[in-house]
């Protein structure tokens, strides 16, 4: 087992490490930030026009304040508990005496959260694309000819402003977070609508940043990710589907409105004290991760389902 010393060394390096840890192609955690919780259970703080509400605040001397509270419990929620380990062998050490140094074992970490952040993608692409979720004004779903490949008949921008306005409508705020699928994104790259609003910028190729502009949002993100399942079939987290959302560019805590959160158990994700494991002459790492992704505010998100056929 490793002493002391090394485990006050490696340890907490790690940890904060992985607490830091975003994969580069996953865009889930731009729709449901993290935020720390301090218990395993609570319920949900949720959202809705009141929190954007445009208070009385005046007052006469000697009356009382208005109180106003920011959000309201919802329904219930527990952090799930994810653990993964890896593995590093006693054949990959330098030195099969001594516990894998920092870069060693980083690596096997990176590799635990690159698993851990695949999984909760899919949770994120999932929770965000469940129709249920919304409001008959908050979703809509094209077909034939306003699907966006059809570059003749359809208008993605004017859909996309229909969004926004439905969410400014109902919350005050305009929704500064749109994810848009790998497939949806290269057919908005070559739709006349979209190359018409770009093609006096210095360049001609439509990028995040320069689609962003177009579509009135601080920020465009593309679904990228795939998983496989046990039959070996390729899963597109994202699908067909797009998200617009208001999210606050800086996250304070639960208390304010936002789309969505990761409700994280404070101190989350952490790396376990490795241990040896003789059968396979192996150094073991583990990630211990408590955390579950919640709707806070679904009137400050819109669904477009099936963007393209």
């Amino acid at each position: 087992m490793p002493t002391s010393a090394q485990r006050q060394v490696i340890d907490p390096i790690l940890s904060n490490v992985v607490q830091g840890y975003k994969h580069p192609e996953h865009i889930g955690h731009a729709l449901f930030p993290r935020v720390p919780v301090e218990s395993s259970g609570g319920q949900v703080i949720e959202f809705n026009k009141n929190s954007f509400r445009l208070y009385k605040t005046a007052r006469a001397p000697g009356t009382p304040f208005q109180r106003i509270q920011f959000g309201y419990l919802g329904k219930p929620y527990a952090v799930e508990n994810h653990g993964v380990e890896a593995a590093v062998p006693r054949e990959h050490m330098r030195d099969a005496s001594i516990v894998p140094g920092i870069d060693l074992a980083s690596g096997a970490i990176s590799g635990v959260m690159s698993v851990n952040s695949l999984v909760m993608e899919k949770q994120h692409a999932d929770i965000a694309r469940n129709a249920a979720s919304y409001d008959a004004n908050h979703k809509v779903t094209l077909a034939g000819t306003d699907q966006w490949n059809d570059y003749v008949n359809s208008d993605p921008v004017k859909d996309i402003n229909d969004a926004r306005e439905a969410i400014r409508s109902s919350t005050g705020v305009y929704p500064n977070v749109i994810s848009i699928p790998s497939a949806v994104f290269d057919i908005l790259c070559e739709h006349p609508k979209i190359t018409d609003k770009i093609k006096y910028t210095q360049t001609a190729i439509v990028t995040e940043q320069l689609l962003a502009a177009a579509l009135k949002a601080d920020k465009v993100v593309v679904g990228k990710a795939i998983g496989f399942d046990d039959a070996d079939a390729s899963i597109d987290f994202w699908g067909k589907d797009v998200v617009l959302a208001y999210v606050p560019s800086v996250i304070s805590g639960a208390q304010e409105p936002s789309y969505g959160y990761t409700y994280t158990l404070t101190g989350h994700p952490n790396v376990e004290v490795p241990y040896w494991d003789n059968s396979t002459k192996s150094w073991v790492y583990g990630i211990g991760y408590e955390r579950v992704p919640v709707l806070s505010g679904i009137t400050s998100g819109f669904l477009i389902i099936n963007a393209i056929a």
